[in-house]
């Protein structure tokens, strides 16, 4: 197979389509680093829970620190659990037209070598969580579960975005772990808000694999929701933004946070007003767009971090 015909398609024209080694190519799109996306929205929350946790602690000495952890940690972790999913859906992803040219159905990588790199990223991410205290590290192992058991949901349920939810939120526990040392009402409010916001998103991402999804029997929100998604994610993204400023009023903060808060809640509304289920390049476009989502949130809980710690 051509190098070409091996690009998954919504993941082309990336460096690494254009500047990687030859021989690495296949081992980078398994972990995802042509499509970095997931890695942001993995990491976002973590960076969430930290400025917020550093504004309880009146205290940001340590948070560029966890900061730059957090991020080789998502990173890390995202490959890793992309790589299991990939093992675990190869029959699946061959039977799909935007997956069948993902690395194993494609042929590429094997499933021993899949498996000896699902391992050698879960060691990059075991090393950035030993950096951190007892408390944060039991937190960040008992995640595993819930990652490992993701990929069979979509089999059995309709509703495999709230296990993705679980997963894909934990960073906003994580945060006040490593930072208080315990976990307490804000980040439960912020792990609950993260939660509905990734049901959201990602039943905007599932509406580009709608139809395939029904031909083989996979289930999903989108397919749930179907010409409802819009009412459904005033519902979720509504609860988000609402969940969100409990864990604000629970932490205490001030002004900032909330400004940023109602940016996240604008492009959220945005999103939705939006949304052409239909399209599916509309739908990875706004999908992809909650990067700038969080990060205006996240803007927002560091300055307030920034100037309670003054």
């Amino acid at each position: 197979m051509s190098d070409a015909a091996a690009r998954v398609a919504d993941a082309t024209g990336n460096w690494v389509d254009t500047r990687a080694p030859q021989w690495s190519r296949p081992y980078l799109r398994l972990s995802r680093l042509d499509r970095p996306i997931g890695s942001w929205l993995l990491l976002i929350p973590c960076w969430w829970s930290a400025a917020l946790a550093a504004g309880v602690a009146n205290n940001i000495g340590r948070l560029p620190l966890v900061m730059a952890l957090f991020f080789v940690g998502a990173f890390a972790m995202r490959g890793a659990g992309c790589t299991w999913n990939d093992i675990t859906d190869r029959d699946l992803d061959a039977r799909v037209e935007r997956t069948r040219s993902r690395p194993i159905p494609a042929g590429q990588v094997s499933v021993p070598q899949a498996l000896f790199f699902l391992v050698v990223q879960a060691v990059a991410g075991l090393a950035v969580l030993l950096q951190f205290n007892r408390f944060a590290i039991m937190t960040g192992i008992a995640s595993l579960v819930i990652v490992a058991v993701y990929p069979f949901m979509k089999r059995i349920t309709w509703w495999p975005q709230i296990v993705l939810g679980l997963a894909f939120s934990w960073g906003a526990l994580m945060g006040f772990a490593v930072t208080l040392g315990r976990i307490d009402g804000p980040a439960i409010a912020l792990y609950a808000g993260s939660i509905a916001w990734v049901i959201g998103y990602d039943t905007i991402y599932a509406h580009q694999d709608a139809e395939d999804d029904a031909l083989i029997g996979v289930k999903s929100t989108a397919r749930l929701f179907g010409a409802r998604t819009q009412s459904a994610l005033m519902v979720f993204y509504g609860l988000a933004v609402t969940l969100i400023g409990v864990a604000l009023v629970l932490a205490g903060a001030g002004f900032l946070a909330w400004t940023g808060l109602a940016a996240f809640a604008a492009h959220l509304v945005w999103q939705i007003r939006r949304l052409q289920i239909g399209d599916p390049a509309l739908c990875l476009r706004i999908f992809k767009s909650n990067r700038d989502a969080g990060l205006l949130l996240f803007a927002g809980l560091l300055a307030d971090a920034v100037m309670r710690a003054s």
